[in-house]
């Protein structure tokens, strides 16, 4: 497993974080969103995930997401 971050802009609030988990979620990607610190942790499982399915997700809800 790799663990991979994402610095999020965008976001307004905690619940805009939770948002961000539950889309990834979705996805059947496990991640960690942190309104106040701004950031996107995901675990990739090898080859499984790519990550322009995190950013299209990311951007599908309204937000940017930058490489950390």
């Amino acid at each position: 497993m790799v663990k991979k971050t994402f610095k999020i802009t965008g976001m307004d609030c905690d619940a805009c974080a939770k948002m961000i988990e539950l889309d990834l979620e979705d996805l059947g990607i496990s991640a960690k969103c942190d309104y106040a610190k701004k950031l996107l942790e995901v675990d990739l499982e090898d080859g499984k995930i790519e990550e322009k399915e995190i950013f299209s997700a990311v951007t599908k809800g309204g937000y940017e997401i930058h490489p950390e």
